[in-house]
């Protein structure tokens, strides 16, 4: 029983013994050469986009100036009037409807193209390829075909 005793008290005193490990409170300097650890969630822009938002920031600062001095033009004629300026507002909505309608119809055509055939051939083939070009000539319409 003796040796029981002897080894609770053993296990005791080295569970209150002070650690061998030691950490420093001090806090960890915010600035230094190590590179940022890319965080857990949505990843950060790749440069790219950070190049085509700076990009377009530019663009918009851009409009700025021209906007201040056509106000200024508008406010030193006296002829600073609501239609004038719902014309000038409504200039690039005018020009970029039909390039979105242009754009959209283009996009459809792909659509509308043919798939792509491709014909397997066994045993001996003859292939002919025609050209045929038409001319439509005179008062009355003659058309002439000729095939090369």
């Amino acid at each position: 029983m003796n040796t029981e005793a002897e080894q609770l008290i053993t296990a005791v005193n080295e569970a209150l013994a002070t650690p061998t490990a030691y950490r420093d409170p001090t806090p960890i300097p915010t600035v230094g050469p190590t590179p940022p650890v890319t965080q857990p969630g949505r990843p950060p822009m790749s440069q790219r986009a950070t190049d085509a938002s700076a990009l377009m920031l530019a663009a918009g600062a851009a409009t700025v100036p021209p906007g201040l001095i056509a106000m200024g033009l508008l406010v030193a004629s006296d002829y600073a009037n609501p239609t004038v300026i719902a014309m000038i507002c409504a200039a690039p909505a005018v020009i970029a409807v039909p390039v979105l309608a242009i754009a959209r119809l283009l996009t459809r055509a792909k659509e509308v193209m043919p798939a792509e055939q491709h014909n397997y051939y066994s045993g001996p083939v003859h292939q002919e390829n025609r050209t045929v070009n038409a001319e439509t000539r005179g008062l009355f319409a003659k058309t002439i075909n000729r095939s090369n």
